[in-house]
């Protein structure tokens, strides 16, 4: 990383974490005070770009001149925005929602920094199809994989996996919550390098 720059990820999720870990920078990572809710009339591609920038922005004063790393993410089904289920009746019902369907994840990546006027941001889109899924195979499936933190009810580097019939998307990293690619190309822009 050049000069004394330092890298903030605006999450508590263990799913970004490992993600940004690959990338062998040095981090912190800060939980962001953000209220996350979906505004009346609002797209979710506009959702979880306004989340993204405000989990950036809620933490850039604690850490003046460092690059912040903010993401969110959401499921949509016909227009239906699935966050994070949080338990297992909720999650059965979301997978059974997307049993035979084609589900678009949107994740919003936001790097604010170094300094208060700089900020980039991206909405990647990805796919998946998913099976069709008998009640069994969800049980089977919640009770293995418990992704209850996770938007969709799915962790797709895990078992989630074995749900869907195919996906499609220029970075597989979006649909673990923190697209690599376009963040590399956002890293550099801001004056870090990653290799």
């Amino acid at each position: 990383m050049s000069g004394m720059t330092s890298l903030v990820l605006a999450s508590t999720s263990v799913y970004r974490r490992a993600l940004l870990e690959r990338l062998g920078l040095p981090f912190v990572a800060r939980a962001p005070d953000v209220e996350e809710g979906r505004l009346p009339d609002e797209t979710p591609e506009a959702m979880v770009r306004r989340l993204a920038e405000a989990k950036s922005l809620a933490v850039a004063g604690e850490f003046p001149g460092a690059v912040i790393i903010g993401s969110d993410q959401c499921a949509v089904i016909d227009g239906q925005v699935l966050g994070k289920p949080g338990d297992f009746a909720a999650a059965a019902a979301q997978l059974r929602l997307a049993s035979g369907r084609e589900v678009l994840f949107l994740t919003a990546l936001c790097v604010a920094g170094p300094g208060p006027d700089r900020m980039q941001g991206a909405v990647i889109p990805f796919r998946v199809a998913f099976r069709a899924l008998s009640e069994e195979r969800i049980r089977n499936y919640l009770e293995r994989e418990r992704p209850f933190d996770c938007a969709g009810s799915f962790k797709s580097e895990g078992l989630g996996i074995a749900l869907f019939a195919r996906m499609s998307g220029d970075d597989p990293t979006a649909l673990m919550g923190l697209p690599l690619i376009a963040l590399t190309g956002m890293l550099e822009q801001a004056g870090v390098t990653v290799v």
